[in-house]
């Protein structure tokens, strides 16, 4: 349950009678609605309210059934299906126009869209009413020519409730709890004027605002969408709602006043603890996959040999695919990366040899090594695409997909369906990434947050670079390009307007590397464990 529904339950409990108990010697609604009806008429009789022709008294006969009697015709109704629930003893059902003055909505001119200052008058918008909330500065400023008319001011102890808007919006009532000057009712707004000597406002506002008298409400509220519905002031004043004595109303309200600071402190609670269920996944892989990369995650096995060897192994891969002319003579440059008797890491290239400590960023095991990703895949960028090429040449053709970064998902998934294909009369313009290559974005906001192996050749965009692995280590790379670590490197090198990474700086990011045969235990583990969470 969170903070919500323990509140909508315990007014539920509160104007049910449940929530505090019942004291005998209170004075009952039936004699506090009395008294209602007798200063309505002295008001009358001043002309300071017009009588209510629909005025009634809501008794239950000797049938158990609920009427209804309405006393200016003296016509009388059974009511027992509009009953949503039973009361206690000494309680009473009755509309809300029998217990107010009556209710006056606002209006809504053509209004500057920013809050009033200080000297200007407003017009509350309908977001300044929340539930159980009144918020002044939600208000648009009135022009300053308006003649406000001051049965429409705002004033502080005023009931509020929305009328129109969303349907998640109307039928929202607060107490205005703050004092607001120089702010007027919208038409969208309507003020419920009670009576204040026999009615606590709050438990009003409480009683409107519970789940079974806001549906009562919600059920009579007219629109052809969600996006907005509304709900006449009539409607408003002929909601049915239940009615303790004045001192019952009082023990209410300060029970709900009580619990209100709990319930707050419960729902906060509820919304970390969700937030911490809904991260913890995330918090889980990146963690296992910190412990995967320095190879803490299975153990090593002498047999499976090192590194290093994996390491000459792709240097014979590559030398074999340069005389096969697939891969250019610049590829084999490679640098050995090593730890000296000093215990520090140096890097060598040709005849140069570079203290490179500082950048290894965690300590390995013996029979790994470090090494650059230019080292153990071939790393290249796509190719561009005009909005006017492809419209005109590569959409709803046949040919070889091409994907944008757009079409690369945080979830690690491709969509090839894109509608946009390179034919083969122009893919000789197109880099192509093979299948089981991994595609990275690069450049942009979601530049080392998207990867993904694909499962097909594809053409692709400027902005994502292709890996293709020298040898089948491409799994161990797709994760290791999702650890903190890389990503940690990558946000390093990131510049410019756009936040990406030349792919220069790409390649010469580090990468721990394994024995083959522990990254497939490693990527075993992975898989064995991800499944779980």
């Amino acid at each position: 349950m969170n903070g919500k529904q323990l509140k909508n339950s315990i007014l539920q409990w509160a104007i049910q009678g449940k929530l505090v108990p019942q004291d005998p010697n209170d004075e009952p609604a039936s004699v506090l609605l009395e008294k209602i009806r007798q200063e309505k008429e002295r008001l009358i009789k001043e002309k300071k309210i017009k009588r209510d022709k629909n005025a009634s008294i809501i008794y239950r006969g000797e049938d158990n059934s609920y009427y209804e009697k309405f006393i200016a015709t003296g016509m009388v109704k059974c009511i027992d299906e509009e009953i949503p629930f039973e009361i206690p003893q000494g309680w009473e059902w009755c509309r809300l126009r029998d217990i107010i003055e009556g209710t006056n909505a606002g209006k809504s001119p053509n209004c500057e869209k920013r809050p009033k200052k200080e000297y200007e008058w407003g017009v509350l918008t309908t977001t300044a009413i929340q539930e159980n909330v009144f918020l002044p500065t939600e208000n648009k400023v009135l022009p300053p020519n308006y003649i406000v008319n001051s049965e429409h001011s705002v004033q502080y102890g005023d009931i509020l409730i929305t009328r129109a808007g969303p349907i998640n919006r109307t039928g929202v009532v607060c107490l205005v709890d703050k004092e607001c000057g120089n702010l007027i009712l919208s038409d969208k707004t309507v003020r419920i004027d009670y009576l204040r000597n026999y009615c606590n406002p709050i438990f009003i506002v409480l009683v409107l605002n519970s789940p079974a008298i806001h549906e009562l409400l919600m059920s009579v509220t007219v629109g052809m969408a969600a996006s907005q519905v509304n709900v006449s002031q009539g409607n408003i004043q002929n909601t049915l709602i239940p009615f303790p004595g004045i001192k019952e109303q009082n023990r209410i309200v300060a029970k709900i006043t009580d619990l209100l600071p709990i319930i707050e402190r419960y729902n906060s609670g509820q919304e970390q603890l969700e937030e911490l269920n809904a991260q913890l996944p995330s918090f889980l892989k990146k963690s296992i996959l910190r412990e995967a990369i320095q190879g803490k995650l299975v153990p090593q096995i002498e047999l499976e040999g090192t590194a290093q060897e994996l390491h000459e192994q792709i240097k014979s891969e590559k030398q074999s695919l340069v005389k096969e002319g697939k891969l250019k003579k610049s590829a084999l440059t490679d640098s050995v990366i090593f730890k000296g008797d000093d215990n520090k890491y140096y890097e060598q290239v040709g005849k140069k040899c570079i203290d490179i400590t500082d950048k290894i960023p965690f300590e390995i095991p013996n029979n790994w090594v470090w090494t650059r990703l230019s080292d153990v895949a071939d790393i290249y960028t796509g190719n561009s695409i005009s909005e006017t090429e492809k419209n005109a040449k590569y959409t709803n053709v046949v040919g070889r997909n091409y994907i944008g970064t757009k079409d690369v998902g945080f979830d690690n998934k491709v969509s090839y369906n894109n509608g946009v294909a390179i034919p083969k009369e122009y893919e000789q313009n197109f880099r192509i990434a093979l299948k089981d290559s991994i595609l990275m974005c690069i450049e942009g906001g979601s530049a080392g947050r998207k990867v993904a192996i694909l499962n097909q050749d594809v053409c692709f965009g400027n902005k994502l670079c292709c890996l293709s692995p020298f040898i089948e280590i491409g799994k161990y790379i797709y994760f290791y390009l999702q650890s903190p670590s890389f990503i940690d490197m990558f946000n390093q090198n990131k510049g410019g307007i756009i936040g990406g990474v030349s792919i220069a700086k790409v390649k010469d990011i580090l990468i721990p590397l394994p024995p083959l045969k522990e990254q497939c235990r490693i990527i075993h583990r992975l898989e064995e464990l991800y499944a779980r969470l």
